[in-house]
């Protein structure tokens, strides 16, 4: 973006301006995303699959929709990604106009937050399932109390990011995508970026981490748990912790960090440079969790490997089927010219 390419810092004691490597994004970012495009469509394709072919008492499982709309929400921002390398790889020219930009922008907070959103329910659902399940059984495995909470989920997150949607993500003739906003309105952004982190990160994640600490406590000094379930809820807690240390916890720090120093110019072009590509960095991290999400299907089924197992036995038996009736049709082939050659031989 023009404004963080080229922001104002004091660099010794001046108020010169201090230049950062914009072109860092251009390298980075495109990369990150063309890695995200496969396997996100691939990974969330698959699970929601899954969770629509699988049997009808498994998919309206609270569990199952929670996934699925996290599921949901990741296929919509890697929908977006194929805009945003065609921006980058063409030096920040955007070509695709200002409502579709503040879309692609507003698509990226939204699977952000729908993510944490989600993550959280599914977290606490695990936590009132292990450590308090009799109290759970009879008010949170029907599907119509997560069909009502994957609703206020989405109430929520869109209530959260609808705000940044009123704030300008083009420069003045709309060639640059700006994903935050521009200089002008950081005195404006900055306590509303504050106020989402709180709202949409730091709270959900305290929740999580009281939920998770309880549960490894009950897991570690409960012998009576099943064991499936145990490993399940394991591998969930570790999934969980390592898409908020990895994903969202660097972004957090490191966007309200670049919007601060760019609305109060801090230390040397040194350090300016560093956190606007520290930022630049958590940005392509942010973007991974669509990537690594599915694995929830993996951690939250207990059919899923079973299905994984059949698809490819399935995928197996076509190819060898295709390669097999290829095979005949070449030797058909052969058979038909020898012959053919034969009869001419003949008759000469």
């Amino acid at each position: 973006m023009a404004a963080e390419a080229l922001s104002t810092w004091p660099g010794n004691g001046s108020r010169a301006p201090c230049p950062v490597d914009s072109a860092f994004a251009q390298r980075f970012l495109p990369a990150v995303y063309l890695t995200v495009i496969p396997l996100g469509l691939l990974g969330n394709g698959l699970g929601l699959w899954h969770l629509c072919t699988g049997p009808r008492e498994g998919a309206r499982q609270p569990l199952s929709l929670l996934v699925a709309n996290l599921g949901l929400a990741d296929l919509l921002y890697v929908s977006t990604l194929p805009f945003l390398v065609s921006y980058y790889q063409q030096g920040r020219k955007w070509i695709f106009g200002q409502a579709w930009c503040r879309l692609t922008r507003g698509l990226f907070h939204l699977n952000l937050y729908a993510s944490i959103g989600f993550l959280t329910c599914i977290s606490i659902h695990r936590y009132l399932g292990i450590v308090h399940p009799l109290k759970a059984r009879g008010r949170c495995q029907g599907a119509a109390s997560s069909g009502w909470l994957s609703i206020t989920v989405w109430v929520w997150v869109i209530a959260q990011i609808a705000p940044d949607l009123a704030f300008s993500k083009t420069n003045d003739v709309g060639t640059q995508c700006h994903d935050t906003t521009g200089q002008e309105h950081l005195g404006t952004y900055l306590p509303y970026t504050f106020a989402v982190t709180v709202t949409g990160f730091v709270i959900p994640f305290l929740i999580i981490i009281g939920c998770y600490c309880h549960v490894v406590f009950v897991l570690c000094r409960n012998d009576s748990v099943d064991p499936s379930l145990r490993r399940r809820s394991i591998a969930l807690v570790v999934l969980v912790m390592v898409l908020f240390s990895v994903c969202f916890l660097p972004y957090h720090i490191f966007r309200n960090l670049n919007l601060f120093f760019r609305w109060r110019p801090q230390g040397s072009c040194t350090q300016a440079s560093k956190v606007y590509i520290s930022y630049q960095v958590t940005r392509g991290l942010a973007s991974l969790n669509s990537a690594l999400n599915p694995l929830l299907y993996v951690v939250t089924s207990k059919d899923w490997r079973s299905r994984v197992r059949i698809i490819h036995q399935s995928a197996r038996r076509c190819l060898r089927s295709s390669f097999g009736s290829k095979t005949s049709c070449q030797a058909a082939e052969k058979r038909d010219i020898i012959l053919c050659k034969g009869e001419a031989s003949n008759e000469l």
